[in-house]
């Protein structure tokens, strides 16, 4: 209907343009939303108020012009004039009865759109170092990128999900060396394991593995190094140059071969540890996209190249400058160390100039809230790249905190106290984690209630959601005991025999779907249609409480079933998108 309203107001504008009342460069933004009184109407717009200044005209003129130029239309019953200048639709009652007939028509595709049809996004979104298994504060980041990523996808966009490998830098040396302390320990020797190490029991089970399948090159190599136990932790001393003094004692016993080997190992069991978490977690992605790559083609050397070129690099004390602060960041950064090692900055630049080069026209990057002032120097490097930084969409998500009871349960990967997504997913499942996770805006703080998302009652929001469509098949096997055949063209023949207002409140919410999900869609906002889907529900089980649908006369019966089958199938839709089951019985 948003449409149908929209399309009468561009040929309102046109005739006035015709007409010499409007002179407009471009196309006017019509802006068309539903009212929120029904004594307003259904639908209003702003328009006039838009166009008065360049029409020169008050807004409510302009708006009786606009009004008197509108195309008749049998769906529109009454227009009028409102406020300083809004124009309010009320909508023909029978004409609400078309979205259940497009439902049944459309089935899945229901909702769809072709809004971003030729447009091509790329959303990286996780991207967590793979020094550790994801926790629970991941999983917030991996929902939400996911969902943005489909219902993106739903809107016509054409989406490339992304996850970027931190796989050169120093913590991937710190996870390497940890494990191999690790597998010393485990060779029987006693060994002051550093407190700014990886100190979780995933790398001792590394550890493990390597002993289990050890070569005899790993057990020579132990036996040098066995006279050499690194020396203990200095109280109160500098604890990150005494984890850089063991990476290069490492480094320099194991050889660079071994090294790499533990590095490797390191590195690849935990990224099949990610890759199979996210899978079972409803997350898939089209490439896994490596930092080592960056380096190993020059890619970094090339886009610092590109920016030496632009006079946006410089030398200081030994290192190399990016001056971001020329193009909005608070401060130079610098992208090439004293030692001659590149910053993570420097690769993230080579990343961006990366996506960019491959003709994105969009590009979202998911990342936690405490990445907020990185923003301003990724953004003042594609500037220095000669691109538009437009192009670059950071959506910022807090991590959730999660309760036990009235503890706070504390996370960090490098201590080892820290639940994983994996815990969390056997304790509450997979829906109830994406649904509580999508629940809010990204950026807003979230507390995960476990008690809550495992109760099965009307107060856990995913149970509410689900149990409404389990209650659609519920009926639907209730009719199949009885006998009765479901008579779908009789139902949609005789859908102006829902009358009862709980029928009317059904009618408008199943066709506002569409407008949620592109709205969610567009403003990259999910819970957008979580909250739809929890009014939906409620409206279902109203209208599930106060009326019989399995009723004698066959055919308010079947108006009602194709009614509830609606509601079922938009459920399904929504739900889907989401990633979350739509259960047939709970």
């Amino acid at each position: 209907m948003k449409q149908k309203i929209e399309g009468l107001l561009i040929q309102a504008v046109e005739t006035l343009i015709a007409e010499g009342v409007l002179n407009l460069d471009t196309p006017p933004v019509i802006m068309i939303e539903r009212t929120r009184d029904a004594q307003h109407g259904d639908f209003a717009s702003n328009l006039a108020l838009v166009l008065a200044k360049p029409a020169k005209l008050n807004p409510r003129q302009l708006a009786e012009k606009i009004i008197a130029a509108l195309p008749t239309n049998d769906a529109i019953t009454k227009i009028e004039l409102a406020g300083p200048g809004f124009i309010n639709f009320f909508v023909n009652p029978n004409t609400q009865f078309g979205v259940i007939k497009q439902i049944h028509e459309l089935g899945n595709s229901f909702g769809l759109s072709t809004k971003g049809a030729g447009k091509k996004v790329q959303v990286e979104f996780v991207s967590a170092n793979p020094t550790g298994p994801l926790h629970v504060g991941h999983g917030r980041g991996a929902a939400y990128g996911s969902a943005v990523s489909d219902l993106l996808e739903a809107v016509g966009f054409e989406v490339h999900r992304e996850y970027y490998v931190n796989d050169a830098g120093r913590q991937m040396d710190i996870l390497a060396t940890s494990i191999w302390l690790r597998y010393l320990e485990v060779c029987g020797e006693l060994v002051t394991f550093p407190s700014n190490a990886y100190r979780g029991d995933y790398a001792r089970n590394i550890a493990l593995d390597i002993v289990n399948n050890a070569k005899d090159k790993y057990r020579r190599s132990i036996e040098v190094v066995f006279e050499q136990i690194p020396a203990d932790e200095p109280q109160g001393g500098d604890k990150d140059e005494h984890i850089d003094a063991l990476i290069v004692r490492m480094k320099s016993l194991l050889g660079s071969e071994l090294y790499r080997e533990f590095f490797q190992i390191g590195l690849e069991t935990i990224l099949v540890d990610i890759k199979a978490d996210l899978i079972e977690f409803g997350v898939d992605y089209q490439q896994w996209f490596s930092e080592r790559q960056l380096m190993d083609d020059s890619s970094v050397e090339n886009a610092l190249e590109r920016l030496r070129i632009g006079n946006y690099l410089y030398e200081q004390e030994g290192a190399t400058w990016f001056a971001s602060s020329q193009l909005g960041d608070e401060k130079d950064r610098v992208v090439i160390r004293e030692n001659g090692q590149y910053t993570y900055f420097a690769s993230d630049i080579a990343y961006h100039m990366n996506k960019l080069d491959r003709g994105f026209d969009q590009i979202i990057d998911i990342w936690g809230a405490d990445h907020h002032g990185y923003v301003p120097r990724v953004k003042a490097a594609i500037k220095a790249l000669g691109a538009d930084e437009s192009k670059l969409h950071v959506l910022l998500v807090q991590f959730a905190v999660l309760y036990r009871g009235e503890e706070r349960v504390q996370m960090s990967t490098r201590s080892g106290e820290f639940v994983t997504l994996r815990q969390l997913r056997a304790e509450v499942g997979k829906d109830a984690a994406r649904f509580f996770y999508l629940m809010r805006r990204s950026e807003q703080h979230m507390d995960f209630d476990l008690k809550l998302a495992t109760s099965k009652s009307n107060d856990n929001p995913v149970f509410y959601v689900q149990y409404a469509h389990a209650r659609v098949c519920s009926v639907l096997r209730q009719l199949d005991e009885k006998g009765w055949q479901r008579n779908l063209v009789l139902g949609l023949e005789n859908l102006e025999k829902l009358t009862e207002e709980h029928e009317s409140s059904l009618l408008v919410v199943l066709a506002r779907y569409p407008e949620v999900l592109e709205r969610a869609a567009l403003q990259y906002e999910p819970h957008q249609l979580v909250i739809y889907l929890r009014e939906l529900a409620h409206d279902f089980h109203t209208y599930y409480n106060a009326h019989q649908f399995l009723v004698d006369d066959e055919v308010i019966r079947n108006a009602r079933l194709s009614l509830i089958c609606a509601v079922k199938q938009v459920l399904s839709n929504g739900l889907g998108l989401l990633s979350i089951n739509a259960p047939e019985s709970m």
